[in-house]
């Protein structure tokens, strides 16, 4: 069966880097697109960024453009999302998704999903 792997969450301060990764099997992986989401407690999921196939130019969140950047490596079955700059409101769940059609930033399009990894951001 699919599995989404999140990793590398945790507690950071404001400014810091981090880097999330999300492993993926049971999927031909180099066929799907995949996309990063996060969600705060009471709020709705968040589009954060996605990466298709071939890695092609993709969108991202106008909240974090220039500091996040998503990147693939087919070989490995992972995807990963580098976070430069972080912020106390970028504290929030995230989550890595797949979908068989494109890098889309509507999340109803994706397929599988991760469990999740919380990211805090302290002031």
């Amino acid at each position: 069966h699919v599995q989404l792997v999140e990793s590398g969450g945790g507690l950071v301060r404001a400014g810091d880097p981090l880097r999330l990764s999300c492993a993926a099997s049971g999927l031909t992986f180099s066929a799907y697109a995949m996309g990063w989401f996060r969600q705060a407690p009471g709020k709705e999921r968040e589009f954060v960024a996605a990466i298709s196939r071939a890695s092609s130019p993709t969108p991202y969140a106008d909240s974090v453009k220039d500091r996040f950047t998503i990147s693939r490596d087919n070989a490995k079955n992972t995807v990963n999302l580098d976070m430069n700059s972080l912020k106390p409101e970028d504290t929030e769940v995230y989550y890595c998704a797949a979908n068989q059609l494109s890098a889309t930033p509507s999340g109803s399009e994706y397929d599988y999903w991760g469990q999740g990894t919380q990211i805090t951001v302290s002031s």
